[in-house]
């Protein structure tokens, strides 16, 4: 049976939430640079890829409240089992915690990506 440390569940959890605190503060920020961008160039061109970042960074925001969500929740549900088992959490609870992070190394890297392509585009049109 493998076994798993409830520190660094709680550790890996938090740091999770650190970075998604982070990416929340990048997309204020690239959601400025947008602004401007589309404030400057009113062409179609530009228009289509502004709507394109702007659904996008939609759709980061979401899933970033879903995974801070998700984690709360999870460890939430950490804290009941140790306090109704004393010293054993579920399984259960030990698997959506991996897979947390697996979603989170998951948006991080599709994050990276848009911002990569963004400052491409922001570079091309500032």
């Amino acid at each position: 049976m493998k076994k798993t440390s409830i520190k660094h569940l709680t550790f890996s959890h938090h740091a999770c939430l650190r970075g998604l605190e982070f990416y929340e503060i990048e997309i204020t920020f690239l959601q400025e640079r947008l602004d401007e961008i589309a404030g400057d160039n009113t062409g179609h061109e530009v228009s289509e890829r502004i709507e394109h970042f702007q659904n996008q960074l939609i759709i980061h925001r979401n899933q970033i409240d879903q995974l801070k969500h998700r984690i709360r929740v999870n460890l939430d549900q950490v804290t009941a089992e140790l306090k109704q088992s004393e010293n054993y959490i579920q399984q259960a609870t030990v698997e959506a915690a991996e897979q947390i992070g697996v979603d989170y190394e998951q948006e991080e890297q599709l994050f990276k990506t848009l911002r990569q392509d963004f400052n491409r585009f922001a570079a091309e049109w500032m």
